[in-house]
This record gives structure tokens, C-alpha cells and sequence, in this order.
């Protein structure tokens, strides 16, 4: 069990989503391992292993600068690549994030240019 463990918390945040991914499947061994790939990604197991890469580039950033900064850039990013302040507005909106980070989102887009 000890090296199950260590094996998982070297591998960090997408070793945890693979393992819920992996139990949510129903199955065993390496069909559970193929499902879940299958499962996390578009395009089967390519696009399942390439999502868990990606779940590790985020987390890495969101453990550095934190949740907020992260989605304060990403907003700011939207504008300066074209995005009308309007779009990225009615963006904010859908997100399923807290009334205290829209709010400071949405004040970040005003306070821009």
C-alpha cells in the first residue's frame, strides 16, 4: 500500500484524477486503466492522457500564483488577444466560480485600457 501511495503523490493532482476516473469506471486492470483514459479526454486515450497533462500544467500554476491570479490572467489574456470587454463580461457570468471572484474578475476587465 505504502509504495501504491508514493507512487500516486509522485505522479501529484492528475494521479488523483486518474485514480477517480479509474474507480468510476466499474472495471479492473488494464481495462479500467484504458476506460478511464478513454473517459478524461476527447479523442480516447490520447486525448485522456494529453487532458491529465494539462490538469498538471494548471495545478502547478494554481499551487505557484494561486487560483486568482490564474483566472485574473486568463481573463486578461482574453482581452488583449481581440475579446470585446462585453464578451468577456457575459463570460464571466457563466463561470461556475464564486460571487467574490467574478466580482473581482469583472473589476479587473473595468480597470483595463
Amino acid at each position: 500500500m505504502d509504495k501504491i501511495v508514493q507512487k500516486v503523490a509522485a505522479l501529484g493532482v492528475p494521479g488523483l484524477v486518474l485514480i477517480v476516473a479509474i474507480s468510476a469506471t466499474g472495471l479492473a486492470g488494464g481495462a479500467a486503466i484504458t476506460a478511464a483514459l478513454a473517459a478524461l479526454g476527447p479523442g480516447g486515450m490520447i486525448g485522456g492522457i494529453a487532458t491529465l497533462g494539462v490538469i498538471g500544467l494548471i495545478s502547478e500554476g494554481i499551487a505557484k500564483y494561486g487560483f486568482d491570479a490564474i483566472f485574473t490572467a486568463v481573463v486578461k489574456e482574453l482581452y488583449s488577444r481581440g475579446e470585446t470587454k462585453e464578451s468577456i463580461l457575459k463570460k464571466i457570468e457563466k463561470y461556475p466560480v464564486s460571487k467574490d471572484l467574478k466580482r473581482k474578475l469583472i473589476e479587473s476587465i473595468e480597470n483595463i485600457a
